[in-house]
This record gives structure tokens, sequence and C-alpha cells, in this order.
């Protein structure tokens, strides 16, 4: 299964209308939060390692995050914002740094699937969110894009769910 040839579509061009440090704090959280991209990198990569088999389909995964990570920290940069590796707590303005303690350890199959078929269910509710809360046509055809490639993410990891019959 390669798929980065199975989503052909292209991404929108990385703009925004103009500088905004509140927009780019809310892509804060997707780009280093704990459910963010990079914790998606990490996770996937981390299961390449321990899953011979699947090892393939994770690493695919895991590029096309980074390719999200990226596209997420021009958009962060363009809207006058460091694409640093933390999230902001709005209520006290601090950075919370990006930690590994937020991935997933399990070496058991059936749980690293249902888990990971959880974030990405996550992932899509907060990137939806986001469309919401972000009043710039440019970012908002770009999450959207990026859902697709969430919810590719979701069907493959069903497809492997299903097939070794849990």
């Amino acid at each position: 299964m390669n798929l980065n040839n199975d989503l052909k579509r292209p991404y929108p061009p990385i703009e925004v209308e103009q500088e905004n440090v509140e927009y780019a704090k809310i892509l804060l959280e997707d780009y280093a939060g704990e459910g963010g991209e990079d914790t998606a990198i990490h996770e996937y990569l981390f299961q390449s390692l321990v899953r011979e088999e699947e090892k393939e389909i994770f690493k695919e995964i895991a590029e096309m995050e980074m390719h999200h990570l990226f596209i997420l920290g021009e958009l962060i940069w363009k809207l006058g914002y460091c694409p640093a590796f933390y999230t902001v707590d709005s209520s006290i303005n601090c950075p919370i740094p990006w930690t590994s303690k937020y991935l997933n350890y399990s070496l058991d199959f059936k749980d690293i699937l249902l888990e990971d078929i959880e974030r990405e269910q996550r992932t899509i509710q907060r990137y939806q969110k986001h469309i919401e809360e972000i009043q710039d046509p440019y970012i908002q055809n770009i999450l959207a894009r990026i859902i697709e490639d969430e919810e590719y993410h979701i069907c493959c990891l069903e497809t492997l769910y299903h097939q070794y019959s849990f």
C-alpha cells in the first residue's frame, strides 16, 4: 500500500491573508500539541520500529504527518510567530513544550491500531474546530486538505485492523 501515491490531490498554496499571532497560537496545538503532528510523527516512527510487518505503512503515514508539520510550521511563521515545538496556555500566556510523554508506547498491535484510529479521529475534530475559529480562507483550505489525509489514515488503519480480525 503506497499512501503517498494513493492521495494525489495537491495541497493549496501555503498562504495567509495577513499576520495574526492568535491564529498562529491556535495552529501550535496542531503543530506540537499533545495530539499534534509532531506527536503523530514520533508515534508512527516508533510503531514502524516495533511492528516489522507493518513497518512501511507506519513509515509512510509518518512521512505524510511530517509534510503536515512542515505546512503548519510555514503557516505559523507566515502568521508572524516562531514555529517552535510548544503550545501556549492562553490563560497564563505560558509555553508548554512538546514532550515524548505524549506518545503511546504500547506493543500490543490491537491497542496500537485502536489508539491510532482514535487519535486520527480526534485530530480531524480539532482541525474542524480550528477551521471554524480561524477566519482565513487560505488556512481553512489547507486544514481541510490535511483532514483528507487524516481520513485516509483512518481508512488504512481500519483496513489493517480488519485484516487481523481482532
